[in-house]
């Protein structure tokens, strides 16, 4: 026996079809309609009929959709899976290592059971949490996985909802958490069916269709999106949510659905009696975000940081088209503001949006760790023209002082799959949906966003619809037993490893970190405590005073030589250092 509910506010008639057979719903007077249906145990095959149209249509909170966005759901009970993890406390975002992962392409396979294989390899390179990119399901055999449009089932491409929560659980088995990758700003452009039940949909933004988080009849849209995160959190056992672009988000509610997230979240946290964490993707600037609740934020617990990549980015490629313009312009000055302030737009002009932007940051009130930092991710290569990776740009030296800047910052460092052996092959937009006039659209604005971001005509975008394009996505772990790859590994080991070791290198504090940088000679000098993290990033060796003598080095790139109060370092070469 199943009891089926389904919201449709302005329908007449709502139909349950169970295994072929049609079955009334009635009305509660509050838009939601309901049936109990015996014989209809996990695995049956259900959809809903509204009013006279006789088109089947997939449940809008479907837990389960075996052949596809377009079939019929399947009821789903989540009580018959056997979770292992009773043990399990939970991972915090203070003090973790977060490595980011699509789950298609980690591995040749890409599912589920083939990524777990690979986990004892992130557990080695000292990885606390992994962030997972969508999961859940979207039209079509591959895609990164922001075009969901089942918000609440688990895509069959990796292996559907059970063997989702086995990586979950296999994750926990090796005190990994898992962060997963939420997308509440829109729905795909394929299969989204939502708009047929209810007012889901408010308007449109540059994805597709934005949801109605405070138009009339937004009360359960919101619950349809909060719900949906209560059950990652509490049914996959899922540790924390990114939530995608949120500055898509369109709400104008005096509690915005953000506050209202992290009020809910922290509800069941206590609960559940684990951390669960939620990390922001905002394009704001606006420490509100990751303001607590008690001094008038949002209380997210950390927040996707682009400005500290970006200054990284052009400081050590010198690339200044598009976005990247004034983070150029500021050089190595600029990279030592956003690794005290965190945002380099804090309320200042932005010449790419044409307008002031941002607004500064409360450096003795809101930690460092709420900012996450990193030299890559999906995004900053993914929507590169030929999603090409700083591997392709960088030289291995290079490769090695951004990673120390990034583990010897105040920030929560977040690695993208590869990245610690500098893997070489690119990551590129993908995906294939079934209408072949669709795939044009894709082909052609993907081209036109290109060239919009400063690639012109003359370099060739790889066709997101091909398979070539994802297959030549895919990680090769070959390349990390090679050089130098193998010595970039061993690099990131030690940086993590050295993070946990010493406290001045985890300490969040912004107000606590001084920056010295030469832009002449291209260095740059973090002041951790009583340890320094010291890199060249020009062409030539360099002798950096630092004032006071070397006691010892804890880690080195490539040979150096502290000289009573100074360093000595080759060209593009780091070494941390302790003082006496």
């Amino acid at each position: 026996m199943t009891d089926f509910a389904v919201w449709a506010p302005h329908r007449d008639q709502v139909r349950v079809l169970v295994d072929g057979a049609a079955h009334p719903m009635s009305s509660d007077g509050a838009g939601w309609w309901h049936a109990t249906v015996e014989d209809a145990g996990p695995g049956t095959a259900y959809a809903f009929l509204l009013d006279d149209d006789e088109t089947p249509l997939p449940d809008p909170r479907s837990r389960w959709q075996p052949t596809g966005v377009h079939g019929a759901s399947r009821v789903y009970d989540d009580s018959g899976f056997f979770w292992t993890d009773q043990s399990w406390t939970g991972r915090q975002l203070p003090g973790s290592v977060l490595y980011e992962l699509h789950i298609g392409t980690f591995t040749p396979d890409g599912t589920f059971d083939a990524a777990i294989e690979r986990l004892d390899h992130l557990v080695a390179l000292g990885i606390d949490m992994v962030e997972v990119l969508p999961v859940n399901a979207v039209d079509g055999p591959r895609n990164w996985g922001y075009d969901g449009v089942g918000w609440y089932a688990v895509t069959e491409n990796y292996g559907g909802p059970d063997a989702f929560k086995r990586f979950v659980d296999a994750c926990h088995a090796r005190g990994l958490g898992v962060v997963l990758d939420v997308v509440y700003n829109h729905l795909g452009p394929s299969g989204a069916y939502l708009d047929r039940f209810g007012p889901y949909f408010a308007g449109s933004n540059i994805w597709g269709p934005s949801v109605n988080l405070d138009g009339p009849h937004s009360e359960q849209v919101r619950r349809f999106v909060i719900d949906n995160a209560l059950m990652w959190l509490r049914d996959f056992h899922v540790d924390g949510l990114r939530l995608d672009a949120v500055h898509a988000l369109r709400d104008t509610r005096a509690s915005h659905v953000l506050e209202q997230l992290s009020v809910e979240v922290e509800a069941l946290s206590t609960h559940v009696g684990r951390p669960l964490s939620l990390i922001a993707e905002s394009d704001l600037n606006d420490p509100r975000m990751i303001t607590a609740r008690e001094a008038g934020g949002y209380g997210l617990h950390g927040q996707w940081t682009d400005d500290i990549h970006h200054t990284l980015h052009t400081a050590l490629t010198g690339e200044a088209q598009g976005y990247y313009a004034d983070f150029a312009a500021a050089g190595l000055t600029g990279l030592a503001h956003v690794f005290t302030r965190a945002f380099l737009h804090e309320g200042t002009w932005s010449s790419f949006r044409q307008r002031n932007h941002g607004a500064a940051v409360d450096t003795r009130r809101i930690p460092g760790h709420r900012f996450l930092a990193y030299l890559q991710n999906h995004d900053q290569i993914g929507n590169r023209a030929t999603g090409d990776r700083l591997t392709e740009t960088l030289s291995p030296g290079l490769l090695a002082c951004g990673a120390a800047l990034v583990f010897g910052s105040p920030f929560t460092p977040m690695l993208f799959m590869g990245e610690e052996w500098g893997a070489r092959t690119p990551w590129q937009f993908f995906s294939h949906f079934p209408d072949p006039a669709l795939r044009d659209a894709v082909r052609e604005g993907r081209t036109a966003e290109f060239a919009d971001h400063g690639w012109g005509e003359d370099v060739a975008v790889p066709d997101p619809n091909a398979e070539s394009t994802f297959l030549d996505s895919k990680l090769d772990w070959d390349e990390a037993a090679s050089e130098p790859h193998a010595t970039l590994l061993k690099v990131h080991r030690e940086l993590i490893a050295l993070r946990k070791a010493w406290p001045e290198l985890s300490d969040p504090w912004l107000d606590e970190v001084e920056v010295d940088v030469d832009e002449a000679v291209r260095t740059v000098v973090l002041h951790r405590g009583r340890l320094r993290v010291a890199c060249n990033l020009g062409g030539d060796a360099v002798t950096i005073a630092l004032g006071t003598p070397v006691a010892r080095i804890l880690l080195a790139s490539e040979p150096v030589e502290g000289e009573a109060d100074a360093l000595s370092l080759p060209p593009e070469s780091f070494a941390i250092v302790q003082l006496s």
